[in-house]
């Protein structure tokens, strides 16, 4: 790569400012040369902006100049919320220091009645065990599945669930303490929303592999509230509902568990965990909207996603979300409206089918920022293939094989 790649690539700190707080100086630590800050005015988000640092420093004058450019913060709705009791749901496999950092978020929660089942997917031993119990939360609920897959965690929670909305969420997140409240106050405030997404932001930017993923992602959808419906298709989307990731992504999602328990939930042939790696939760959500249910994003709703600090970790991950796509448009191309059963109507003419036809985190103060060191590398990942073993086409027969 060439030399000024530290320019158009640069070493980015993550942060959040609020517009109802005094303004000040924006200091990090060492080897940041930009920050990119979630703006929120009372904590309801508004938009996001980078601001250049020098010597790891933003002056009131440029967090000023970046601001304006999001207009006045009274156009900016309180974020409703609402006290239902939320079920939050986590399926986890092997990764106990994510989960344990996922937890102590949720935790957090200013929500006053939520409870959390971490679903723990055929493990290699007890260290996901080991840290729910270490939570000393009664609020939190341990269930072992021996069965593989996301999909098969978040069916598994959605069943144990007792409560109206369940909430599900990824263990490589943290989500914002008023998370689960503003979930719920969407539920309130639209009784005919049936499942509700929100924003995934990037918790960390120190890589040039996680800038990479970001962009690669771009599970971020915006700041504006919206409602889909068959009824009233979006103008912005000529192959809706088929669009993948239009409604959200799988890691902070919500539902009325009627609604998902009527669908079939999520597809068990597909997701992280099985040979297509994703695209169940793209391909839940149309399910979802096909049949006849209202889906919502609320902005209020945000999280932050911990993307993959190294190469082959980003690439792998890349190269699973190619063959979740893969899987997912097959799925759809071959039946739009087919509940999640394994293989229905897969024709032999897939390659590899052997089955007969039958997708304050971190306040603007030196008190409180999260270190993100920056890691010298290449500005992108390696090329993921957009055919062969690992892209899209490997997806029909991958949902196959499961």
């Amino acid at each position: 790569m060439s030399g000024n790649c530290a320019t158009a690539d640069a070493a980015t700190w993550v942060g959040e400012l609020d517009r109802l707080l005094p303004l000040r100086d924006l200091r990090v630590g060492p080897g940041f040369h930009a920050a990119r800050l979630l703006v929120t005015v009372g904590g309801s988000p508004q938009g996001q902006v980078t601001v250049p640092l020098r010597g790891g420093r933003a002056t009131v004058a440029d967090l000023e100049a970046a601001l304006i450019t999001l207009g006045s913060p009274e156009l900016v709705a309180p974020a409703p919320v609402a006290t239902d009791p939320v079920t939050v749901v986590i399926a986890t496999r092997n990764r106990p220091a994510s989960l344990s950092r996922c937890l102590a978020a949720v935790l957090a929660s200013d929500h006053p009645a939520l409870s959390v089942i971490v679903v723990d997917n055929d493990p290699d031993d007890e260290l996901t065990r080991d840290a729910v119990q270490a939570t000393g939360s009664p609020r939190v609920r341990y269930v072992r599945e021996p069965r593989r897959g996301a999909s098969v965690g978040r069916n598994r929670g959605l069943a144990e669930a007792r409560t109206e909305l369940v909430a599900f969420t990824d263990d490589d997140t943290e989500v914002d303490p008023a998370w689960a409240s503003r979930l719920a106050g969407a539920f309130a405030a639209d009784p005919e929303l049936a499942c509700v997404s929100g924003p995934v932001l990037a918790a960390r930017l120190g890589s040039a592999e996680e800038r990479a993923a970001d962009v690669a992602l771009a599970w971020n959808k915006g700041f504006t509230a919206r409602r889909f419906s068959l009824d009233d298709p979006p103008a912005d989307s000529p192959i809706f509902p088929f669009a993948p990731g239009l409604f959200g992504i799988g890691a902070n999602l919500a539902v009325r568990a009627a609604a998902a328990r009527s669908v079939g939930g999520f597809d068990e042939a597909m997701g992280p965990g099985t040979p297509t790696h994703g695209g169940e939760d793209c391909e839940f959500l149309v399910r979802m909207i096909l049949a006849g249910n209202i889906l919502g994003y609320a902005p209020g709703a945000y999280l932050w996603h911990h993307h993959r600090p190294d190469q082959d970790a980003l690439r792998a991950q890349l190269e699973g979300y190619a063959v979740g796509l893969g899987s997912f448009l097959a799925k759809v191309a071959l039946s739009p409206r087919a509940g999640p059963s394994r293989c229905a109507g897969c024709p032999r003419r897939w390659p590899g089918c052997g089955t007969s036809p039958p997708a304050r985190r971190v306040p603007v103060t030196p008190s409180r920022t999260t270190p993100t060191r920056p890691v010298p590398a290449d500005c992108s990942p390696a090329p993921v293939p957009t055919c062969g073993p690992g892209g899209p086409c490997a997806g029909p027969a991958a949902r196959c094989r499961r």
